[in-house]
């Protein structure tokens, strides 16, 4: 079973207007409400490719019973903690170029993380935990340790999807996968990188850390992925991009799914990048026929 960790969900208001003019009365042309967050993102991926799996995180008051209503609607599989306090609204701001405002987040209580920590011992070796996104504040900087100690102990893997100290400190603990982009990996190692051999340089040493594979996003570039022994090249699918939210989870959907199916890394990687592209084209994320799609279009050259 794939499960997928949400600690700081969102509503994802979406709302497109022509012309801002700040300061007065705007009118939107349209507006959407999804469930938003990165794991969140991931399980909807999953979903379209029929791969099983559980949404785990928190959430909280009206907002929460949005997004979990909205993920059973779609036959999505929850579990998520219920807190005191509100899940977020993120507001996607759509007028020419994209404008993001993202809520606090809520405050999440000693005994309210301790739940979720509890869950996750009843997991099993052969089992894969997505974590994904930022860390709430209140918990604690090092809570992706806490619940990447309870993995390890029960023999599950766990795939890590975050920047900076909390990917670096997860590394020792041989992730299955990690998906910086080319301006996260740089960042990670306080460089400036601008040939695709330096990024191959910076995410061998991922490697080297603990990583068992590294995922590269390059956007337009395509991407990269990286083995113990070797190094892949996939090109990005042709489209027009529309959105920019999402791509990322839904390239670790992609593989992720892929790989639980029939274990094949290049396979995997090829859907991913279909799903990368898929949602990239979208004004959600991907669906299944439009992975299928594109997934034609992916060709993966051996460096």
């Amino acid at each position: 079973m794939i499960y997928t960790v949400t600690l700081n969900p969102s509503i994802d208001y979406i709302v497109e207007v022509d012309d801002l003019k700040l300061g007065e009365l705007n009118r939107m042309n349209r507006d959407l409400k999804l469930p938003g967050g990165k794991g969140i993102n991931v399980s909807r991926v999953l979903n379209q490719l029929g791969a099983d799996n559980t949404a785990l995180g928190f959430l909280g008051g009206f907002t929460g019973r949005f997004i979990n209503d909205k993920l059973q609607e779609d036959q999505i599989q929850t579990d998520f903690i219920t807190i005191a306090d509100d899940t977020r609204i993120n507001i996607k701001l759509k007028h020419g170029d994209e404008t993001e405002i993202n809520g606090l987040g809520p405050s999440i209580r000693p005994e309210e993380a301790e739940l979720l920590l509890n869950k996750l011992t009843s997991l099993q070796k052969g089992d894969i935990v997505i974590l994904s996104g930022s860390i709430p504040p209140s918990l604690g900087a090092d809570f992706y340790d806490r619940l990447i100690n309870v993995c390890k102990r029960t023999g599950a893997e766990f795939v890590i999807d975050t920047t900076g100290p909390a990917l670096m400190d997860a590394l020792v603990y041989e992730p299955l996968l990690v998906k910086p982009n080319h301006h996260e990996l740089a960042e990670l190692f306080g460089v400036n990188i601008e040939t695709e051999e330096e990024l191959v340089k910076y995410g061998r040493k991922l490697l080297e850390a603990g990583a068992k594979h590294v995922l590269i996003s390059m956007a337009g570039e395509g991407a990269l992925f990286i083995t113990q022994t070797d190094v892949y090249h996939a090109n990005v699918p042709k489209g027009v991009v529309k959105n920019s939210v999402g791509a990322g989870d839904s390239m670790i959907g992609g593989f992720v799914g892929t790989f639980v199916m029939n274990e094949d890394l290049l396979e995997a990687f090829r859907t991913g990048v279909a799903s990368g592209s898929a949602t990239a084209f979208s004004d959600d994320l991907a669906t299944k026929e439009r992975i299928e799609e594109l997934h034609a279009q992916v060709s993966i050259t051996k460096m």
